[in-house]
C-alpha cells in the first residue's frame, strides 16, 4: 500500500505522552468522527464503481458480448410490474453497448444484465474480487464490507431475495457495502488481469541485530480464472473511454502524459421515491450522495491502483476523479524524476 488516508485526520501527537481527557472527548464526541478509519472501516455502497466488474461477469458467464447494444429510455421494468427502475440520465442513453455503458454509466445497462446474471451468479463472481470479505491486511480494525446474496438475507433477514433488490445490486446499491481499501484491492486485481494479491503496510523488517532489510512475502490469495483474454481488453478499453471518451463520466482528468483506466461512481445514500427528483442543494449535507472513483494506469501497463471515496461529495466524475489523478501523478511523474 503507497498510501491509505482518511480524513478529516487528527494529530497524533497528542498521544504520545498520553493524552489529555478534554482532548480525547473532544476526538471522540467530533461529529466528523476523527478517530474512525475510514479506508478499512468505513463501508458505503459501490455505486458504479462496481459497473466494470459486472460487465465482465457478464462476459466471461456468456450473458452477453461487448459489442451487444440495451436500449435506454432513461428507466428499466421488471416484465408485468409498473415499478420505473431510473436511469440517471432521465432522457437516456438510448442503444448503448458495454463500453458505451461504462464510458456514460448507464443505469439501464446494468439493470437489464443484472436481470440476465441473476442475483447468484452475481454474488458468486463478485466474490472472485474480495468483495464482502477482510481483504487481510496487517493492521487491525478492518470490516468486511456486505455482498448482498440469496443466501445472506434469508440468513440475515428471514426473508425471500426479490427480483428488484438484484437490479439495484447491479448498479452497486442496495444493501451492498463496500471499504475504500476493497475497492482498491479490486481494483487492482483487475489491474492484475485476476492476480488479487493481499494488501499489506508493511514493505520489509530488519530485526534486531540484523544489518540488512528483509523484504515481506507478496501473498497471492487467488487467481481468478480467464475465459478469454478479450474480455479483460474489453473492460479496460470501456475504462479507458470513461476518461477519453467524448461523453465519459471523468472526462475532466484526460491528460497526455499518461492513458488512466477509470470508473466514477456516485452511490446514494438514502432511497428517493419514485416521482421524486434528488436535488442536492436542499439535501442536508450528510444525505448527499457520496462520490467514488476506481482507476488504474498506465491503462495498459499498470504501475498503481487507486480508490477514492468522499463522504457526501457529490459526483465522482468532478470530485473524487481529480483526487485520484493528482495521485497519480505523483507517483507516475514526480516521484520518478
Amino acid at each position: 500500500i503507497l498510501a491509505m488516508v482518511s480524513k478529516p485526520g487528527f494529530d497524533p501527537n497528542l498521544f504520545v505522552e498520553g493524552i489529555s481527557s478534554a482532548d480525547y472527548d473532544a476526538l471522540q464526541n467530533s461529529d466528523e468522527k476523527p478517530l474512525f478509519n475510514r479506508a478499512i472501516r468505513g463501508q458505503y455502497p459501490p455505486g458504479s464503481a462496481i459497473k466494470p466488474f459486472i460487465g465482465l461477469g457478464g462476459l466471461e458467464n456468456g450473458i452477453m458480448t461487448a459489442e451487444q447494444k440495451t436500449y435506454c429510455p432513461g428507466f428499466f421494468q421488471l416484465p408485468n410490474h409498473s415499478h420505473k427502475y431510473r436511469d440517471w440520465k432521465k432522457s437516456g442513453h438510448g442503444p448503448v453497448d458495454l463500453y458505451q455503458a461504462i464510458a456514460q454509466s448507464c443505469d439501464v445497462y446494468y439493470y437489464d444484465l443484472a436481470q440476465q446474471m441473476g442475483i447468484d451468479k452475481l454474488a458468486e463472481y463478485l466474490a472472485h474480487f474480495g468483495f464482502g470479505q477482510k481483504t487481510g491486511v496487517d493492521i487491525t480494525g478492518e470490516l468486511g464490507g456486505l455482498l448482498p446474496s440469496r443466501e445472506w438475507k434469508r440468513n440475515s433477514k428471514n426473508q425471500p431475495w426479490y427480483p428488484g433488490e438484484t437490479l439495484i445490486t447491479g448498479i452497486g446499491q442496495g444493501y451492498f457495502l463496500t471499504t475504500p481499501l476493497q475497492l482498491a484491492s479490486a481494483t487492482a486485481t483487475l489491474a492484475n488481469r485476476g492476480a488479487r494479491l493481499q494488501p499489506r503496510i508493511v514493505k520489509a523488517i530488519r530485526h534486531s541485530g540484523e544489518p540488512d532489510l528483509r523484504e515481506q512475502p507478496i501473498v497471492q490469495q487467488q487467481q481468478i480464472s480467464r475465459q478469454s483474454d478479450a474480455h479483460w481488453d474489453s473492460i479496460v478499453e470501456a475504462m479507458i473511454e470513461v476518461i477519453e471518451g467524448v461523453r465519459g463520466t471523468a472526462r475532466l482528468i484526460r491528460n497526455t502524459d499518461y492513458r488512466i483506466a477509470g470508473k466514477t461512481g456516485t452511490a446514494q445514500v438514502f432511497t428517493i421515491k419514485q416521482e421524486e427528483k434528488y436535488d442536492e442543494e436542499k439535501v442536508e449535507k450528510k444525505m448527499r450522495d457520496h462520490a467514488l472513483f476506481i482507476a488504474f494506469a498506465p491503462a495498459k501497463a499498470p504501475r498503481i491502483a487507486v480508490a477514492v471515496i468522499v463522504e457526501n461529495g457529490g459526483h465522482g466524475g468532478s470530485v473524487a476523479a481529480p483526487i485520484a489523478k493528482s495521485i497519480m501523478d505523483h507517483y507516475l511523474l514526480q516521484a520518478s524524476r
